[in-house]
């Protein structure tokens, strides 16, 4: 049985035009602050970061959706881990983002929201620049070059080296890389789409073929399809197990038990979990760079710690493609 993907687990990938280099799996830290407590979060960044794995999403609005918060509390705590050992800094590729709405004044990709933000997040994260500042969602009420302007004014400074953009449409997607072309401000080097094994038309249809194209990176999230494809949910009687269970119902279809059953079979030969196997699938597709995946847990991380090791072999390959095609 011959394999495919990935010939060295933790081999570093290019992250599209940035510069930038990234491990093939990238922390989610929206649970910091949320459902983990300060010390957890750093115990799991300090092992994500001994396993060989580099890359750490976050947002300025993390998580202020948990009762008392504001947003900032994952930028805080990670602010904390890098000041408590300087030198972990180094060993980060810092990904944060902008333009979620956070109260009057503060939302949007505006020049004057984006430089605040950008301040306001620095501070947090006690660092002097952001690897990887992306536009959390899409403003139709600004002027895209006007966006496009304040990011190259932290550019200038040296307070954010690459941008990219997270939850666009290929329609806004394609008109910023068209008004970066035309008037030579700062592109978006880097996507930030949905796509895991049942969610592939978007990034396989047309997302991919820009990334292609243009030399894009994509990092990916929902990589477990808010958690349906670890297993947990067959029925619409396991969706209590879940604050995202009105989430996941869309996804107890035939089609959907279907990639359940071949992922337990590609688990069992492998003496895997599921939620590792849908996750080192993502890691072997034609675009993508690394997912975003998240843990709660020192537990939960070692399952994500494993998924970057499993190596799926050719007839694994063909036989999740096969259950998960979407037309």
């Amino acid at each position: 049985m011959t394999t495919q993907g990935r010939s060295t687990a933790l081999e570093k990938r290019q992250l599209g035009n940035t510069g930038l280099q990234i491990a093939p799996l990238v922390f989610g830290c929206n649970v910091f602050g949320w459902t983990v407590d300060e010390t957890t979060s750093f115990s799991i960044l300090d092992k994500f970061i001994d396993a060989g794995l580099n890359a750490i999403d976050t947002a300025d609005m993390y998580s202020n959706w948990a009762p008392g918060n504001q947003g900032g509390e994952s930028e805080t705590i990670i602010g904390k881990w890098f000041n408590a050992t300087p030198t972990r800094r180094e060993k980060v590729v810092l990904i944060t983002k902008v333009g979620a709405p956070l109260g009057p004044d503060r939302n949007g990709l505006s020049a004057k929201r984006i430089i605040t933000a950008a301040e306001d997040s620095l501070r947090r994260l006690q660092t002097d620049h952001i690897d990887l500042y992306l536009s959390h969602y899409p403003d139709d009420q600004t002027p895209i070059d006007e966006t496009l302007r304040a990011y190259e004014t932290l550019i200038q400074q040296g307070k954010v080296l690459a941008i990219g953009a997270s939850n666009h449409s290929p329609e806004q997607l394609r008109a910023a890389l068209k008004v970066a072309g035309d008037t030579k401000l700062p592109r978006y080097d880097v996507i930030q789409p949905e796509y895991n094994l049942y969610d592939r038309a978007c990034f396989e249809e047309v997302l991919r073929d820009m990334v292609q194209s243009e030399h894009l990176g994509a990092i990916t999230y929902y990589g477990l399809a808010r958690g349906f494809l670890s297993g947990k949910y067959r029925s619409k009687d396991d969706l209590h197990k879940s604050v995202r269970g009105s989430a996941i119902e869309k996804y107890l279809d035939a089609r959907g038990l279907r990639i359940l059953d071949a992922l337990a079979t590609v688990a069992q030969a492998h003496r895997a979990q599921l939620a590792e196997v849908a996750l080192a699938w993502v890691m072997t597709r034609p675009g993508v760079t690394a997912p975003i995946a998240s843990a709660t847990s020192l537990k939960q991380l070692d399952s994500l710690i494993r998924a970057t090791r499993l190596i799926l072999s050719t007839d694994d390959l063909d036989l999740l493609e096969k259950v998960s095609a979407f037309n």
